[in-house]
């Protein structure tokens, strides 16, 4: 059995900034489809598909990217912190 306090393999890690950068990017698109149903939003107007078409282009994406690599490192100094 390994210790508690033991360095996390390669694999984990890999796996663990995946999932931290995967949630930082859903949070922002969850962000960006409530704000399609907001007063000045259009969603309402041009249902959901329409939203999700509009959420969904490849200048959000690099914006999600970006946000989920600042996220990432805040997350890793604040993790080294402690």
């Amino acid at each position: 059995m390994k210790p508690r306090n033991a360095k996390p393999t390669i694999w984990r890690r890999l796996r663990r900034d995946i999932v931290e950068a995967a949630f930082i990017i859903f949070l922002f698109y969850a962000n960006l489809l409530m704000g399609e149903y907001s007063r000045t939003g259009s969603g309402w107007k041009n249902g959901f598909w329409w939203a999700l078409q509009d959420i969904f282009t490849g200048f959000n994406f690099v914006i999600a990217l970006v946000a989920a690599s600042v996220g990432h490192f805040i997350f890793e100094f604040l993790r080294k912190r402690n």
